[in-house]
């Protein structure tokens, strides 16, 4: 399995306005300076986030993006499954139901179901304020 820029980038997005919001609305292009990620590509992600409910904006002056919701309320998990789709390692285990026509057969399935639980455990244990504790203490780690 691999995480495509676009849910990487989202989950810097979705870090960064956590990160930040004290400071309200943040524009696009202020993410994309800190975050070192151009804006144009930010806008089609942001798109996604907004019409899943994710973020809250506002046009015009001191307008910009927020979270939705507390950062506690979001999971890694939600936010890869919104940009990436499913995080499934095998295609038949995608969907509901596995369809497979040789899942009765299949001694490798049990290898792929294990795996899906361990990378969903992962993803859905760890919250967007996990994260900016994370973030949070490396920041106050340091010393010159």
């Amino acid at each position: 399995m691999k995480i495509s820029t676009k849910g990487r980038y989202a989950l810097r997005l979705m870090l960064d306005l956590a990160l930040h919001e004290q400071s309200g609305y943040v524009p696009i292009k202020v993410i994309a300076e800190r975050q070192d990620i151009s804006d144009k590509y930010l806008e089609q992600i942001i798109s996604i986030l907004g019409r899943a409910g994710f973020v809250k904006s506002v046009r015009g002056a001191g307008g910009g993006y927020k979270l939705a919701k507390a950062p506690a309320e979001y999971t890694v998990g939600m936010i890869l499954r919104l940009t990436e789709g499913s995080l499934a390692p095998v295609a038949c285990l995608e969907g509901e139901e596995n369809t497979c026509p040789r899942q009765e057969s299949c001694a490798t399935l049990m290898v792929w179901k294990k795996l899906y639980g361990a990378i969903n455990g992962v993803v859905d244990g760890i919250t967007l304020q996990d994260l900016v504790n994370q973030e949070n203490a490396r920041v106050d780690d340091y010393v010159i």
